[in-house]
């Protein structure tokens, strides 16, 4: 027996010495993952608590996607010394290196050498290795009769719909998606350096945030039909980065970026690749951005040393309308609707969604439980509804009144929480996230909503 079969066994033993089960290696691996997220957890400021300086707090607000990962990272581990076959993430199972550079700035403009390794053209394939697409499977007891139509497993808080197509991220690859038969037409190597940014789609460009430090934001732009990299855009920040950055760039209606640059917002045009105006934000670094679809109003989160805030600001004048900070943790993952603002703040499994009215911030109300929480529980705006999800329902709500609308429970497999959630529409449907830890099991979800929604 190896050192690390007798270290599983010991571990079986102490978490279940008399099951009523067989215990499996992924059922330990979830456990493992589990136990590694307590102590941050613990460490989360309580509501109402003084604002200090956080240290560590980047790892805090980044652990959202800690227990999968580890338990995949578990899984990985025990297989390779035990001879068990792991089959957790779909066909990008061993993904290729990323681009050189990854975590540096390239220059803006063309593509340069620290782009050799990322496709610039279409790479077809289907998300079986057979080369068909996944045979529609339902998912038993999943909300508004989820359906199963891709096995990739896809990053929660990324999935996009632009047309008849859907875009999403991996650990290492923007896919784009045929909504219609489920195929992931195009891939591209992609670092994701900031954590759970979905893509943005801006006309005809699927824009990502390739790198983010050393004093600039570098954003790469691709073709939304072939994934070909069409442009550079390196937008220098003003003052210290954000630590824990949460939904950093955003598309105006006119066709604008607004991208969070340290203590501003830089509006840049993408056609011209300039930055046309900043606006200067309150309270420390910009760390989320959101626009409404009127492009008169942006929502920034910020987080500083002291203070976490969300401010309302006047995308004409750039002046800040009113502030809210009456929060424990920095506001995340901001969309906006002709409502307001929505956004998370806590993390991990006590991830909470939340409502601020346009310019009434004083009367922000939580819309979500913290029992809710999950990876998956961040707000999208889809189909003329903001929807949120996590590990107990899948939600959608009326984007003027932040009113529910409708939903729907998830169900858990043997005690274990699934995740559905990060709702977008393409060719007319509905698709979300699909996570089961237990069964190792993940995808994107074709789901029907009622007409309330």
């Amino acid at each position: 027996m190896t050192i690390e079969e007798q270290r599983l066994a010991e571990m079986l033993h102490r978490v279940t010495p008399e099951p009523p089960r067989r215990i499996t290696v992924e059922d330990v691996a979830i456990r493992m993952a589990n136990n590694s997220t307590r102590s941050s957890r613990s460490r989360a400021a309580r509501p109402g608590s003084a604002r200090q300086g956080r240290p560590g707090r980047e790892g805090e607000r980044r652990s959202r996607w800690i227990p999968l990962l580890a338990a995949a990272s578990v899984l990985a581990a025990v297989g390779a010394s035990a001879g068990i076959a792991v089959a957790l993430t779909g066909h990008h199972s061993t993904p290729t290196s990323p681009a050189d550079g990854a975590t540096s700035s390239p220059a803006s403009g063309s593509p340069s050498s620290s782009a050799r390794s990322v496709s610039t053209g279409p790479t077809q394939h289907s998300t079986q290795l057979n080369g068909k697409a996944l045979q529609p499977t339902p998912l038993a007891g999943g909300p508004w009769g989820a359906t199963l139509v891709t096995s990739d497993q896809l990053t929660p808080g990324t999935l996009v719909g632009s047309g008849n197509s859907l875009y999403a991220v991996t650990s290492s690859y923007l896919l784009r998606i045929d909504a219609r038969s489920g195929v992931v037409t195009n891939q591209v190597s992609y670092p994701a350096a900031v954590p759970g940014q979905p893509p943005v789609i801006d006309g005809s460009t699927v824009w990502l945030v390739w790198s983010y430090g050393g004093g600039s934001v570098v954003l790469r732009g691709y073709d939304a039909k072939t994934l070909a990299q069409t442009g550079s855009i390196t937008v220098p920040s003003t003052g210290s980065l954000a630590s824990a950055p949460e939904g950093i760039v955003a598309a105006a209606p006119d066709g604008d970026l607004y991208v969070a640059a340290g203590d501003s917002v830089a509006v840049v045009s993408p056609s011209s690749g300039s930055v046309i105006k900043r606006i200067a934000v309150s309270d420390g670094p910009a760390d989320s951005v959101a626009v409404t679809p009127d492009a008169a109003t942006l929502y920034v989160g910020t987080d500083g040393a002291v203070t976490f805030e969300l401010g309302e600001y006047d995308t004409a004048t750039g002046h800040r309308v009113s502030a809210w900070d009456e929060q424990s943790g920095e506001p995340g993952n901001l969309v906006a609707t002709s409502g307001g603002a929505w956004g998370t703040t806590g993390i991990q499994m006590v991830e909470q969604v939340w409502f601020v009215p346009v310019s009434d911030l004083s009367s922000a109300r939580q819309v979500s439980k913290a029992a809710n929480g999950g990876a998956a529980s961040v707000p999208t705006v889809a189909g003329g509804a903001v929807w949120f999800g996590g590990q107990r329902s899948l939600v959608c709500l009326n984007p003027g009144s932040g009113e529910a609308l409708n939903s729907s429970a998830i169900p858990s497999d043997n005690g274990v929480p699934e995740q559905y959630g990060s709702v977008a529409f393409a060719d007319g449907n509905a698709y979300t996230i699909y996570l089961n830890s237990r069964a190792g099991q993940a995808g994107l979800a074709k789901i029907t909503p009622p007409p309330t929604c």
